[in-house]
C-alpha cells in the first residue's frame, strides 16, 4: 500500500518529531541513538521496507546539522580514509537492499539491532588503535553494513573513532562528517530504485529537521550528564524494536 503522509494521524507525526528531537540529543551526546531508536517508531507508521530508506534521507540531515555544529573538531583525516573504501562499499550493500523482500528486510534490519547491544559491549572491550590504513579497512566493513541496514555500521564507525583516540566533540564530529556523506549516497540509490518517492523523502526531510535543534543541545549537555542512564534505555527499547521488526516481518 503505497505511503501517503495524509494518511498518518496528527498524533503519529507528533510523536515521531519528538522522538526524533530526542534521540537526535542522545546521538549528539554519545556519536549515535538516532538510528537506533527511530526505526523502532517509523516501521509500523511507514512500513517495514521503507524504513531505511527513509532514514537516509533523515540521517542525512540529522548528521549535516551536527557536521555543522561540531565542524572544528572533525578529524579530516579519518574521515577521508574511511569514505576511501566506505563510499563504494555502501553503494552496492544499498543497491543489494533493493532486492530485497520486505520480510527479510524485517529479518535482517530486526536482528541486526538486537546484535548491536552485544557487538557495541564487546567492541568497547578491546583495547587496541586503529591507524590510518586500519580506517580505510574500517570504512569497507562499515559501508557494507550501513549501506541496507540502521544501527550497527554507526556502532562499528564510533567504536573504531574511540580506538583511534578519539573522545567528545572530535568523536561525534568525525562520525558526523562520515555519515552525512554515506547516508546521501543510499538516499540517491533508494531513489533511483524507486524505494524513495515524493512523499517519503519530504516524510525524511521533516524527521531530519526535527533532529536539528538536539544537534545544538547536545554539544551544550556533551561535558555535562553521564552517558550511563542513556545508554541502557536505549540497551532496552532497541531489543524491544528488534524484536518488533522480526515480528512485523511475519504478520
Amino acid at each position: 500500500m503505497p505511503f501517503h503522509v495524509a494518511d498518518i494521524a496528527f498524533a503519529e507525526l507528533f510523536l515521531v518529531g519528538i522522538v526524533a528531537f530526542l534521540s537526535s540529543i542522545l546521538g549528539g551526546v554519545s556519536g549515535y541513538g538516532v538510528g537506533l531508536i527511530l526505526p523502532v517508531f517509523l516501521a509500523p507508521v511507514v512500513g517495514v521496507a521503507a524504513v531505511v530508506p527513509v532514514m537516509s534521507v533523515a540521517m542525512a540531515i540529522t548528521n549535516l546539522s551536527r557536521a555543522v555544529v561540531f565542524r572544528r573538531d572533525v578529524a579530516l583525516w579519518a574521515s577521508g580514509a574511511i569514505l576511501a573504501l566506505g563510499v563504494p562499499c555502501a553503494l552496492l550493500s544499498a543497491v543489494a537492499y533493493t532486492f530485497m523482500s520486505p520480510r527479510v528486510i524485517a529479518v535482517f534490519v530486526g536482528g541486526f539491532l538486537v546484535l548491536s547491544i552485544p557487538t557495541r559491549r564487546i567492541l568497547e572491550r578491546q583495547q587496541f588503535r586503529i591507524g590510518g590504513k586500519g580506517m580505510v579497512a574500517v570504512g569497507a566493513a562499515y559501508g557494507l553494513l550501513s549501506g541496507g541496514m540502521v544501527g550497527i555500521g554507526g556502532l562499528l564507525l564510533i567504536s573504531s573513532l574511540m580506538s583511534a583516540g578519539m573522545r567528545g566533540a572530535g568523536l561525534v564530529g568525525t562520525d558526523a562528517s562520515v555519515s552525512v556523506i554515506i547516508n546521501l549516497v543510499k538516499s540517491a540509490v533508494f531513489g533511483k530504485a524507486a524505494l524513495l518517492d515524493v512523499e517519503l523523502v519530504l516524510f525524511g526531510l521533516m524527521i531530519g529537521l526535527c533532529t536539528v535543534p538536539g544537534a545544538v543541545v547536545a554539544r551544550w549537555l556533551l561535558k555535562k550528564i553521564p552517558l550511563r542512564i542513556h545508554t541502557a534505555f536505549m540497551d532496552l527499547l532497541v531489543v524491544a524494536g528488534g524484536v518488533s521488526f522480526v515480528v512485523q516481518g511475519f504478520v
